[in-house]
């Protein structure tokens, strides 16, 4: 079946976001007690919900985080992005060459995608057309903002595309009854390799890989 709707997943893929994020985090909780490297602090979190990343940061420093810790953390992240976030490299030149409707499907709260995408000059391409698992109350590796971005599009879930980097994400795009491309480092293919998804490297592939057939 031809592909008649591409859904975007945005830390990763549309923003390149996951170290500077990551990154953000480590040095917070570095604060309160807890040494976590920014490799393990990304295999950890990658593509999960905040409510769960706090979980295992709770665990591992074995209590409570301060009642405003999210919402100091979304702030430093906030100050992070308006300095230094940038587009994910060949993603413009790939949305250029996408002649067909496209949205954003993110676990992040809308106003955290807003400001990614605004940042990043991306925003004009999406507005009104993102979805964020804070609107619905589900997170990835359920299929259900998935759903939610096509039917909300007007497209069956066998005609939709999901682009994703991580496993959660893609977890999420195969239970919906989507086609899944993997945008993911090289290093990461195995990870990768148990689920139906087809992996690329380079977002310049992007295009190309959209208009193949299933």
């Amino acid at each position: 079946m031809q592909t008649e709707l591409v859904i975007f997943d945005c830390d990763g893929v549309l923003v390149d976001s996951e170290a500077l994020g990551n990154r953000v985090l480590v040095e917070f909780v570095t604060e309160l007690g807890l040494a976590l490297e920014l490799e393990e602090a990304i295999l950890l979190f990658k593509g999960c919900k905040m409510a769960d990343c706090v979980a295992v940061i709770e665990d591992k420093l074995g209590r409570k985080m301060p009642p405003d810790f999210v919402t100091q953390l979304r702030a430093r992240t906030a100050e992070v992005f308006e300095r230094e976030l940038r587009p994910v490299e060949g993603i413009e030149a790939a949305l250029d060459k996408i002649d067909l409707p496209i949205c954003v499907a993110s676990s992040g709260p809308v106003e955290k995608i807003k400001l990614a995408l605004r940042v990043t000059n991306l925003l004009p391409r999406f507005e009104g057309r993102i979805f964020s698992s804070y609107e619905i109350g589900s997170w990835k590796p359920a299929p259900d903002l998935f759903l939610y971005a096509a039917k909300h599009m007007g497209f069956q879930a066998t005609s939709c595309t999901v682009v994703e980097d991580s496993i959660l994400g893609v977890r999420a795009g195969v239970a919906a009854g989507m086609r899944v491309l993997g945008y993911i480092a090289p290093s990461e293919r195995a990870l990768f390799e148990s689920f139906e998804v087809r992996v690329f490297h380079s977002m310049y592939q992007l295009p190309s890989l959209v208009l193949q057939q299933i």
